[in-house]
């Protein structure tokens, strides 16, 4: 073991702390470089700020729910799996706790901790971090990796280098997209990048009188132009000024990332635990015990108060009608309205609103067992700037631990 090897990471997030961490630990001298003034700016907000730090579930599990390239991962997991990575942060005093989904997360809820855990981790493994460092380029000699070129021009000698820069989503974390111009200028194809589990547009208007209005326990469906279902859901969901969010559009998102997030429609059923039969007996209740009042005054047992006006509007009932007088046929389109809530979608917020960048260097060029480049030796690549992306529930931060790991060990 070469204790003098000098090993530079590129980027403090969670996948270039685990490599830090990781060639610290074989006897490497590490340096850590983060542009920002501290570590792990987007673990602090991941979850809502409580830090989705992986997903309880098997190695299969983890790539059935990495759509991106997810086939590549499993060196990274097997060396480093998600359970491992669970035991990695309760063997240093994390405890933690699973929910729905098998989501796990931090069991104080505090992204904060996470964090703390990490940098603590760092300075036991003896590693070096250096704040506001900046990298513009790799230098190479001969195809081989000899230091970094700081945005200052100052030269930084390295044997090995781990470029964990993350993607293009989040810019003001960090994740600017430097690794990929980098990776570029070193002969590295960069695949395009596009925004994946991203907040979608709707073409409807009424979305907007409905901002910020959640719905728990809602059924979703994404359809093509012809009908063909290509993706559906439960769980929460969100409306917003322009469109809609939340988990499973979101994860729905990633789906449709292929038709450019145009031409679909997405279905909601607002009370999935009823058919059409057992919704109109219930809407018949309602209107029994409502019988002298208007149309518009019938449904606050039903429906949230925000959505009642659009779903009148939508009904084409009248709404100073009297419960009493509503035909069947009319009720009978109430029902069918709940069950089947349509909206457009038109496109995405930007990649800087994504929570992942989807594309990034090609994992044709990244060996699969290291992490190291075919390209250029001594370089390696960790996290989200790898053409990898997975599905909300903790996969992601997964997939940057264990690259992270994997690059570390073997730089």
């Amino acid at each position: 073991m070469d204790l003098k090897r000098k090993v530079v990471v590129v980027g403090g997030g969670p996948a270039g702390i685990m490599a830090a961490g990781k060639a610290a630990e074989k006897g490497c001298d590490v340096l850590l470089l983060e542009k920002n003034d501290r570590l792990g700016r987007k673990i602090l907000i991941s979850g809502k700020g409580r830090c989705n730090i992986t997903n309880d579930t098997d190695i299969e599990g983890l790539i059935e729910n990495i759509p991106g390239n997810g086939n590549f991962l499993y060196s990274a997991f097997y060396n480093f799996s998600n359970h491992d990575l669970i035991r990695f942060f309760n063997e240093r005093g994390l405890e933690t706790k699973v929910e729905r989904g098998g989501r796990v997360f931090p069991v104080s809820d505090r992204s904060r901790d996470v964090v703390d855990t990490l940098k603590k981790y760092l300075k036991e493994c003896g590693v070096s971090v250096r704040y506001g460092a900046s990298v513009k380029n790799v230098s190479t000699n001969d195809g081989k990796v000899e230091g970094v070129v700081l945005e200052n021009g100052e030269f930084i000698k390295a044997d090995r280098v781990v470029l964990a820069t993350g993607g293009a989503s989040y810019p003001g974390t960090g994740s600017t997209g430097d690794g990929y111009r980098i990776a570029q200028r070193l002969g590295h194809t960069v695949v395009d990048l596009k925004p994946s589990l991203v907040p979608l547009v709707t073409r409807e208007k009424w979305v907007k009188d409905l901002q910020g209005l959640t719905l728990k326990n809602v059924a979703i469906k994404i359809t093509d132009l012809d009908g063909r279902k290509i993706y559906d859901d439960f769980g929460e969901m969100l409306f917003t000024h322009f469109g809609v969010s939340g988990p499973v559009i979101l994860s729905a998102s990633r789906h449709i990332l292929d038709y450019n997030y145009r031409n679909v429609k997405l279905t909601i059923d607002l009370k999935p635990a009823l058919d059409e039969n057992r919704l109109d007996e219930r809407i018949q209740r309602d209107f029994a015990s409502f019988s002298n009042k208007h149309f518009k005054n019938s449904l606050g047992e039903l429906l949230p108060r925000k959505l009642i006006p659009v779903i009148i509007n939508l009904s084409g009932i009248d709404p100073d009608k009297p419960v009493n007088q509503v035909t069947r046929e009319e009720r009978k389109r109430l029902s069918r309205l709940l069950k089947g809530l349509e909206l457009a979608i038109v496109g995405s917020r930007p990649l800087s609103e994504a929570i992942v960048t989807a594309g990034g260097v090609s994992t044709d060029e990244i060996n699969p067992s290291t992490m190291e480049s075919k390209l250029v030796k001594g370089l390696f690549f960790a996290g989200e700037i790898i053409d990898v992306d997975g599905y909300t529930g903790g996969y992601n931060l997964t997939i940057a631990f264990s690259t992270g790991c994997l690059a570390g060990i073997n730089c």
